[in-house]
């Protein structure tokens, strides 16, 4: 193969790029060393030096120790690979430059110029957005005209440059192809390098507003959810600690799946974590929660669920059930406010019931219940003090008063000492009982205000008839006599932790250390309206990143089934579409489409991005042969592909299936809600874990639990079918009624 004529000159570029990059890294691990060691003098001189400069020493040196190891571990990120593209760019007014983007920024530290550019940058969207010739981009809502003459990318392996393609918007994009020809277990880390114009215009849209993108299957969500959060942290940072951002996964399995990307892409440090999860720990709830997936499983296996369980699990995402809980806490409320009385130090009014039921309901309505009650008890505490102070001196002079009239007034000496007598000793009992009594006021008031016990609330909600009478007088009685019945035995799902997580927000307010400032949701398709509400109002934010997809919707008896509730709360969110696909080949996604063509949801056909590859393929079987799966797990691992999985539509055939498998001496796993993934493995997945992850070839199994033809059963072999990137591969005793193969 001919080399490019700039190979030799790109070759020294690198090489100096790598010689500095080692400079710095030698430099930063000295610097991680002395400040560590400066930390434990300081730490040691604290016994005997002032200790408030060896704190200040402590501390300096501590956020001196946070950078170098910093700059440390961004320098070894991108050691392999420093850059993976440049463009030649001449902004007006400047002379024209050479800038290598990457992963992270390299500054030369004498002259400042950028050795690599960070892909974040201002000037890095040139590379992503800009054809070639006269452009503008933006920085810090300023506009920079310049002249864009020429991009290029770099292949670059173990710091070995291998090629290099000059590229344009207008040409095939090389180094795309080659991503999307490789292996899934290492495109995801790599995707920085093959972000495309539509991807890169989410990522760096408007950071303080909602966004929400409709993404066909492959079309790279997950990719700009995990971008736009380094993009954020990137641009916005001092203003939003990492900590204060947040990723809601589908699953702990995709947490996993996800691992290696958020720390190449600087991001380890945020909350990540699940819907489940991040509502019981911001609550504190000890629950113990049905099988998340059991209604799934039951409607994909045919098993009778009855319409009021269907009803209640759909309810319980809606904004009519938020109402509810609403009027709940608003009769919480109002039943909080009626305990407040009138406040007396002995027969002298403190304060009046009127003005604390006034702070309660209108001046501090904004606030949880229990913190309005603790700001109440703040005022109290202090009126109290301030006016037992006051009684304690008017009624001590007015005793005084009262001795000087006795002492000076009487002229009898026997009538004299009695009244003296009488009016000291009615002092030494009155004030110091006064005193007390206004010391132990406010907490034997305050007694009567106890703590908000949600689970306790809530359980009480979905157990008392009249509660359902007086809150929910819409519902029907066979309607509320269903709802009775559904909650005799102490059960809790999915569906309540909206509810109790509003409750707690309502009733007692979120921690602040839950209390997220952004919220990124992948899979958003399967929330609730209720839970995207619950999570608006506890965090008291709108900065929601939301991707998903309707057609995978597999909770859609529970979850989203348009986008318009979702467009309503957020009505400052800007809504995209991406409808192509950059995993699976054509004739993959040609065979998707036909499934995605007869659901209920009216969605466009995805287009895949040009790239062909094998026809799927199909295999009666009888009975699962396990030598013949075995021969064909065996032939794609033969054409190179790495990370294989074995889709069946639920766990019950998962699990027979991996059991038959593994008896035949097979490598495989069955993969589970917390698995770790194992790459060296033939991975048996049940259709509903596998959204949201993609592999090299995939084989859907369908024996004992076919894909019939039902709303939810074509979502799910619709996710199953668009997992790969290279190959597909369909067993069955039958055909797959969705859909007509050309060489069954």
């Amino acid at each position: 193969m001919q080399k490019h004529p700039d190979f030799e000159f790109e070759l020294q570029r690198l090489d100096y790029t790598k010689h500095y990059m080692q400079k710095l890294l030698l430099e930063s691990m000295r610097d991680v060393q002395s400040s560590q060691d400066e930390i434990r003098h300081a730490m040691a001189d604290l016994d005997y030096l002032d200790s408030s400069l060896s704190y200040i020493n402590i501390l300096t040196n501590t956020r001196f120790f946070e950078m170098a190891r910093t700059q440390k571990e961004g320098l070894e990120a991108i050691q392999e690979k420093p850059y993976f593209a440049r463009i030649h760019f001449k902004a007006d007014g400047e002379k024209d430059e050479f800038l290598y983007i990457g992963k992270t920024s390299v500054f030369h530290q004498e002259t400042q110029e950028p050795i690599i550019v960070d892909w974040r940058s201002p000037v890095a969207n040139v590379y992503y957005d800009g054809r070639l010739g006269d452009l503008t981009y933006k920085v810090r809502d300023e506009e920079v005209s310049g002249h864009l003459f020429s991009k290029r990318q770099y292949k670059i392996e173990k710091g070995e440059l291998l090629d290099i393609l000059d590229v344009d918007l207008t040409t095939n994009d090389e180094l795309l192809q080659e991503a999307l020809a490789g292996k899934a277990d290492v495109r995801l880390t790599e995707i920085v390098s093959t972000i495309q114009a539509e991807q890169n215009e989410i990522i760096r849209a408007n950071l303080r507003q909602p966004i929400i993108v409709q993404g066909a299957a492959g079309s790279g969500k997950t990719t700009i959810a995990l971008h736009r959060i380094s993009y954020f942290l990137y641009t916005m940072g001092a203003d939003f600690p990492s900590e204060k951002l947040m990723i809601l996964a589908p699953s702990k399995l995709f947490m996993e799946y996800i691992g290696d990307v958020l720390p190449e892409l600087g991001v380890g440090r945020i909350c990540q974590t699940t819907f489940t999860e991040y509502v019981l720990n911001a609550t504190g709830l000890k629950l113990k929660l049905a099988d998340p997936n059991g209604k799934l499983e039951m409607l994909t296996a045919g098993t009778f669920v009855n319409e009021e369980t269907l009803f209640i699990a759909k309810m319980k995402g809606t904004l009519e059930y938020r109402e509810i809980m609403q009027q709940y806490v608003k009769k919480l409320e109002h039943e909080t406010a009626e305990l407040f009385e009138d406040i007396y130090i002995e027969k002298y009014r403190i304060i009046r019931a009127a003005r604390l039921k006034k702070l309660f309901l209108e001046d501090f309505n904004y606030m949880p219940l229990e913190k309005r009650i603790e700001r109440i008890r703040v005022i109290v505490q202090s009126e109290v003090n301030r006016k037992r102070k006051q009684l304690y001196k008017i009624l001590s002079d007015k005793y005084e008063e009262a001795l000087d009239k006795a002492l000076y007034g009487i002229r009898d000496d026997e009538k004299r000492r009695s009244r003296i007598t009488r009016i000291m000793d009615e002092r030494d009992e009155r004030l110091p009982s006064i005193e007390k009594e206004g010391k132990q006021k406010v907490a034997s008031y305050m007694r009567r205000f106890k703590k908000f016990n949600c689970k306790k609330l809530y359980r009480d909600w979905l157990t008392d008839p009249q509660l359902h009478k007086e809150l929910a007088c819409h519902w029907s009685d066979s309607e509320r006599d269903a709802f009775f019945a559904a909650h005799v035995i102490d059960l809790w799902e999915t569906e309540d932790l909206a509810a109790l997580y509003y409750l707690h927000a309502k009733l007692k307010g979120i921690e602040d250390k839950w209390k997220m400032r952004v919220v990124f949701i992948d899979e958003v398709q399967d929330y609730s309206e209720f839970q995207l509400a619950a999570l608006q109002d506890g965090l008291e934010t709108d900065m929601f990143t939301m991707v998903g997809d309707l057609a995978q919707g597999i909770h859609s008896y529970r979850a989203l089934t348009s986008w318009d509730p979702v467009q309503q709360m957020f009505p400052r969110a800007t809504y995209t579409t991406l409808q192509k696909s950059y995993r699976t080949t054509i004739e993959i996604m040609e065979l998707a489409n036909k499934v995605l063509a007869q659901m209920d949801e009216d969605l466009p056909l995805v287009e895949p991005v040009v790239r062909h590859g094998r026809d799927p393929e199909f295999y009666r079987m009888n009975s699962l042969d396990t030598s013949k799966v075995n021969e064909i797990y065996q032939a794609i691992l033969q054409r190179g592909h790495r990370s294989i999985a074995l889709i069946c539509k639920t766990r019950k055939e998962a699990a027979a299936i991996h059991k038959q498998l593994e008896q035949s001496g097979m490598p495989v796993q069955l993969l589970g809600e917390n698995s770790d993934i194992n790459g060296d493995c033939l991975l048996i997945v049940p259709s509903h874990l596998s959204k949201g992850l993609e592999f090299d070839a995939v084989i859907i199994a369908a024996y004992e639990e076919p894909f019939r033809d039902h709303p939810i059963d074509r979502k799910l072999l619709y996710v199953a079918m668009t997992r790969p990137m290279h190959e597909l591969h369909l067993i069955s005793d039958s055909l797959i009624p969705l859909i007509s193969p050309k060489n069954a």
